[in-house]
């Protein structure tokens, strides 16, 4: 059972900048693809940025340029760098991963922009 925690939320002014960490455990193997979905109030769940276990990276057309994403192999760790941050950004940020066809969540974090 793979098992993700994420840090680093927390309330951030609009234009500043804010990392993300999700570090997995119980895994005996690579993890394939891992990455960060939002969910802000009222809306649906979505893909904010993706990597694959070889680095190949793809972002929401809105975050592009802002947001990088990047992953620790040898900590089984995804990193979500989060710059110019918008109150549009405001969301629950939910690190996942993909194991061995199934998916996993981390619990959530808070990413409050205040303007």
């Amino acid at each position: 059972q793979v098992q993700l925690v994420e840090s680093g939320g927390g309330l951030v002014q609009a234009g500043g900048s804010l990392r993300l960490s999700c570090a997995a455990s119980g895994s005996r193997f690579r993890l394939d693809g891992m990455g960060w979905y939002r969910q802000a109030p009222g809306d649906p769940r979505e893909l904010v940025a993706h990597i694959t276990s070889g680095g190949s990276t793809n972002y929401a057309a809105s975050v592009k340029g802002r947001f990088t994403i990047s992953r620790d192999n040898a900590k089984d760790t995804v990193y979500l760098e989060m710059n110019s941050l918008k109150p549009e950004n405001r969301a629950v940020y939910y690190c996942h991963a993909r194991y061995f066809g199934d998916m996993y969540w981390g619990q959530g974090s808070q990413v409050p922009v205040a303007s």
